[in-house]
């Protein structure tokens, strides 16, 4: 999948007049690219597409429009775009009660490391876990992880071929499968590869 370069982008003013309908378009189109996994953990599958989106309200809020600022948003977006043979998501785990997140974060220290999708037929591919900084301290999780499924290309095929994908966390305090993963979202995340 292409990386985003700075034409791929709109101007501040271009963007504000389109907005609403792009924001709307993107709203649709991440419905098929998210896994709950259990009820306060959710996996959203990143591509171009939802990069995009990121970089450009990134720039709306922050009013970036110097070349140099705009090429270190992409810098810092890019890097979450599949690469064609894996898989690119945002993991979060959200609960809107402070005290509960920190709870249940001081808990799920290492859950980064649990969360697997599978290609039916074949073993788990767990992910591959913020590869640019560390967010667990010795007292708790990060509410966000970014992470990497890097798939062979055995189950790249099966699942181009239909195969069903499977979700989930395998950790000490949390245990969670989503299998089948609804087909949409299967074919949405199959578009990924190459």
């Amino acid at each position: 999948m292409e990386k985003l370069t700075r034409d791929d982008l709109l101007s501040l003013e271009d963007y504000s007049r389109i907005r609403p309908e792009f924001r709307d378009g993107i709203r649709d189109h991440k419905r098929n690219r998210m896994v709950p996994l259990g009820e306060h953990a959710t996996l959203y599958f990143e591509d171009r597409q939802t990069m995009r989106y990121q970089v450009q309200e990134m720039l709306r809020v922050e009013r970036i429009f110097e070349d140099r600022e705009i090429e270190e948003e992409l810098a810092a977006y890019n890097p979450l775009i599949p690469d064609g043979s894996n898989l690119k998501a945002t993991f979060m785990i959200e609960y809107e009660d402070v005290s509960e997140r920190q709870r249940e974060l001081a808990k799920l220290i290492g859950i980064e490391d649990s969360i697997w999708i599978r290609v039916n037929g074949f073993d788990r591919c767990y992910a591959i876990a913020d590869e640019d900084l560390d967010r667990d301290t010795e007292n708790k999780t990060s509410a966000v992880h970014f992470l990497r499924f890097e798939l062979t290309t055995e189950m790249i095929d099966a699942a181009k071929r239909g195969v069903p994908l499977s979700a989930g966390i395998d950790h000490e305090h949390r245990q969670v499968t989503v299998a089948p993963v609804p087909d949409a979202v299967r074919n949405s995340l199959v578009r990924d590869f190459d």
